[in-house]
C-alpha cells in the first residue's frame, strides 16, 4: 500500500486568493514522488492526493501536537513555507473555523479511503505494508541543518513496523553505495506512520523521504529499482 499524501497541486480559487501568488505552484512539494513507487513486479494499491499541502497537510493530525518536540515544523494548516516565508496575504491566514472546514473537506476523505484500503488488504492478506512516500529539499536552514542523506527511512523507532521489516529496508540500504541513508534521523515519519503502523494489528508503516534531487531526471530508474528490491524482498518473506 502506496501513500503519497505531499505530491497534490490543487489550490481552491477560495483559498488561492488569499496565498500569496508567488507560492501557488507549492514549492514545498513532494513532485514526481509518486512516479518512484510505480511497480511492475508486484500488485500494489496506491493513494495520491490531489491538492497542495497548503490547503492541508495530509501527514499531519487533525488535533494538533508536535510531532518532534523541540524542532521546527509546519501545522496541519501551514502558514509559512519550508523556507521559513508567509504564505498568506496580510490577514488572510485560516482562522481555525476555515481550518477545520479544511479538514472536514480535504483531510479526512483522504484517510477515510486510506483507512479503507488499509482495512480491505488486512481482509484479504491478513496483513498490510503501507509505505508513506515523501521528498524534500537536501536543504532547508528551517528544519534541520546541513545537508540531509538521500534516503530517510522512518519508523517511529522501530514502532510503526516488525523489527523484521525494518530490517530488510536498513540492510538493502547499506548493500548500495549510490545513494546515503539513515533511518529514524531527522525525520521518524509522521502522523501517517504513526497513526497506522500498528504491527499488533498487522499494518506495518514506513516512511520514506527522498532528496529530491537524488530521484528527479536521471536518478528515478535507480530508486525505483532500490525500492522494488526492497518490497519485493518482504513480500517474498512474508508469503
Amino acid at each position: 500500500m502506496i501513500s503519497v499524501p505531499h505530491d497534490g497541486a490543487l489550490i481552491p480559487g477560495s483559498i488561492k486568493k488569499s496565498i500569496k501568488p508567488d507560492f501557488w505552484d507549492t514549492p514545498d512539494r513532494d513532485t514526481g514522488i509518486g512516479e518512484v513507487f510505480a511497480f511492475d513486479a508486484f500488485p500494489y494499491s496506491k493513494i495520491v492526493a490531489t491538492h497542495s499541502r497548503y490547503v492541508v497537510d495530509l501527514n499531519r493530525s487533525a488535533t494538533g501536537g508536535a510531532l518532534y518536540p523541540g524542532q521546527q515544523e509546519t501545522s496541519v494548516c501551514p502558514v509559512r513555507t519550508f523556507r521559513d516565508q508567509s504564505l498568506y496575504r496580510e490577514g488572510m491566514a485560516p482562522s481555525q473555523t476555515a481550518i477545520q472546514e479544511r479538514i472536514v473537506t480535504y483531510w479526512q476523505p483522504y484517510h477515510d479511503q486510506l483507512q479503507g484500503l488499509i482495512d480491505a488488504a488486512i481482509s484479504r492478506h491478513g496483513w498490510c505494508l503501507l509505505v508513506d512516500a515523501h521528498s524534500i529539499d537536501a536543504e532547508l536552514p528551517m528544519l534541520f541543518e546541513g545537508r540531509l542523506p538521500d534516503i530517510n527511512v522512518g519508523t517511529n523507532e522501530g514502532l510503526s513496523c516488525s523489527a523484521d521489516i525494518q530490517r530488510m529496508f536498513t540492510e538493502t540500504l547499506r548493500s548500495q553505495n549510490q545513494l546515503t541513508h539513515v533511518v529514524n534521523g531527522r525525520f521518524k515519519g509522521g502522523h501517517i506512520t504513526r497513526h497506522y503502523g500498528k504491527p499488533d494489528k498487522n499494518c506495518h508503516a514506513v516512511q520514506l523521504e527522498h532528496v529530491k534531487d537524488c530521484y528527479q531526471g536521471q536518478g528515478l530508474d535507480k530508486v525505483r529499482a532500490l525500492w522494488q528490491q526492497v518490497l519485493s524482498s518482504v513480500l517474498d518473506t512474508s508469503n
